[in-house]
């Protein structure tokens, strides 16, 4: 049996050629070779080419023919277009991005005026409207397009939803705004609304595992839309605790209001923190079809990743647009914060405030 990879070396492909190599598969991969891994064997079998470039993706699957194929980034249009003829089963990973409501933190003043998306979010659910965002409007437009590559019965075709990924080997990781302040000693961390926000993340291998259970059953996967993430999910405090518990540290932490955040707070934590609503895939499709399970539960897998982030930590300057590390302004930021928030404080002392629950009580004492 032979399986192909479109990508193959970030977060989930070692851990999906592993698993393929454990099934029986010969591998090839088609990658562009900037981001070798040496968790990949040897014999494997790489190919290096721009996977955007559409005659060189054509070049290299030439007469080739493989029994499942995995695309794991590239255009996934020109890449599932490319492999007509050429695979039985494409397995492919799109994004949250196109539920309703999942994308407002990039369009805040659009999204004020409209409706949450459902707790917890399954694959049935209402999906962004096309014209909000180009992005997403591309991600739509990979999913209808795989979709229709089935029905028109090019070849079997399971997608995937991944939510926000962390794990090693993570080319933009979120976790390094935390880390990266630990390690510089920082005390004081704002947190908007009091971290109480739970986003749904996904860990590495344990995304990995929906992918390949995909291979494990092809029939039961055909023509399927799947969501796959953590099973446990943690509030942005949880989270941000965690990494400090695992690091040894202790945060202060400093509350918010998210409009204040977003509109005035130029020191940009890590984009998970500012979403403004709870954003909670469901589970339930992905564990009854495929017998889906968390494989690794968060502490342990923000363990592994952080260990990963102090042996690989990113380049000085290539975090900067996400997270400047601004402390000047950081502090300055905080010290307002806490200022009104010790007048608001000193306002209200002394008021005084009974509450008592609206059920009545019984007129004489009783023992039971």
């Amino acid at each position: 049996m032979r399986a192909l990879v479109v990508g193959g070396t970030g977060l989930t492909g070692p851990i999906i050629i592993s698993g393929l190599i454990a099934r029986g598969y010969q591998v090839t991969i088609i990658h562009s070779g900037k981001h070798e891994s040496d968790e990949i064997p040897e014999q494997v079998r790489h190919i290096h080419i721009d996977v955007h470039d559409i005659d060189a993706l054509n070049s290299a699957l030439h007469d080739q023919f493989y029994d499942v194929a995995f695309s794991m980034y590239g255009r996934l249009v020109e890449v599932a277009e490319a492999l007509k003829g050429h695979t039985n089963h494409l397995i492919s990973v799109g994004g949250e991005c196109v539920y309703k409501g999942w994308f407002r933190i990039a369009h805040p003043l659009i999204y004020q005026f409209m409706e949450p998306s459902l707790i917890p979010t399954h694959e049935d659910g209402p999906l962004e409207p096309l014209g909000i965002d180009s992005f997403v409007d591309k991600m739509l437009e990979a999913e209808q397009f795989v979709m229709q590559c089935f029905q028109e019965g090019h070849y079997n075709v399971t997608h995937f939803r991944f939510t926000i990924c962390y794990g090693p080997r993570q080319i933009r990781p979120t976790e390094w705004s935390v880390v990266r302040r630990i390690l510089d000693g920082r005390k004081r961390f704002v947190l908007p609304q009091g971290g109480q926000g739970i986003v749904s993340r996904g860990y590495g291998e344990n995304c990995a595992h929906g992918l390949l259970l995909a291979v494990d059953k092809p029939t039961i996967a055909a023509g399927q839309i799947y969501n796959v993430c953590d099973e446990t999910h943690l509030t942005h405090k949880m989270f941000v605790e965690t990494i400090a518990e695992v690091m040894g540290h202790e945060f202060e932490f400093v509350d918010s209001s998210l409009n204040y955040m977003n509109e005035g707070y130029i020191c940009a934590y890590p984009p998970f923190i500012n979403y403004p609503y709870h954003e909670i895939m469901g589970l339930d499709k992905i564990k009854t079809e495929l017998g889906w399970a968390e494989q690794v539960a968060p502490k342990q897998a923000l363990q592994n990743t952080i260990n990963w982030l102090l042996k690989n930590p990113p380049k000085e300057g290539g975090w900067s647009k996400s997270d400047p590390f601004a402390y000047d302004i950081e502090d300055l930021t905080i010290d307002r914060l806490q200022a009104v928030e010790k007048m608001l404080k000193n306002e209200v002392l002394g008021t005084q405030y009974s509450w008592r629950h609206p059920y009545p009580h019984p007129v004489k004492p009783s023992s039971s």
